[in-house]
């Protein structure tokens, strides 16, 4: 028998009948992978400029209508009505705060995010400026990878319940009355 199994083995190798099954289950699992990835990192990539439009047009609001302060639910809605995302409004966090220029101090370096599916806990920081004053505003979104199983959505950090967050930051002026 095992001075046999050469001989098949050889026999095996130069047959070329048959279909290919295993190179299609091979590269069809490839691609596959490759097309989830493409697809994460191009809702992933929409998801950002989104939230970054909205934070533009928000601070634009706020740095021309020096005199009225804007309430953070205000600026949240705004933010959220400008992003167009679902569940914005319950997985998106804000912090604005006036900084000296001359002393500047940056936002804490551990972004306040939180998901919907946490307790409620109090806003951080959110701080109306006068005249002239530098800001500082930053929005963190929790969300749910679409395909948390593929290679981009294992390598991205997630808290307990399966929600990564996107970060923008943005500083602005207020403009003089």
């Amino acid at each position: 028998m095992m001075s046999r199994l050469p001989l098949y083995l050889t026999r095996f190798r130069r047959e070329e009948d048959g279909n290919a099954t295993v190179e299609f289950a091979f590269y069809f699992t490839v691609f596959f992978l490759i097309l989830a990835a493409g697809i994460e990192i191009a809702v992933l990539n929409l998801r950002h400029t989104m939230l970054e439009r909205g934070v533009d047009l928000v601070t634009r609001e706020i740095r021309l209508s020096t005199g009225h302060v804007p309430a953070y639910s205000e600026v949240k809605a705004v933010i959220c009505a400008q992003s167009v995302m679902g569940d914005c409004e319950a997985n998106l966090r804000l912090e604005m705060r006036q900084v000296d220029p001359r002393n500047f101090e940056v936002l804490p370096h551990d972004a306040d995010c939180q998901n919907a599916e946490e307790t409620p806990r109090p806003v951080r920081t959110f701080e109306a400026g006068q005249d002239n004053e530098l800001m500082l505003i930053r929005a963190c979104l929790k969300f749910k990878p679409i395909l948390p199983t593929t290679a981009l959505g294992k390598a991205l950090t997630k808290d307990d319940s399966g929600y990564s967050q996107l970060i923008v930051n943005s500083a602005f002026v207020q403009e003089p009355r």
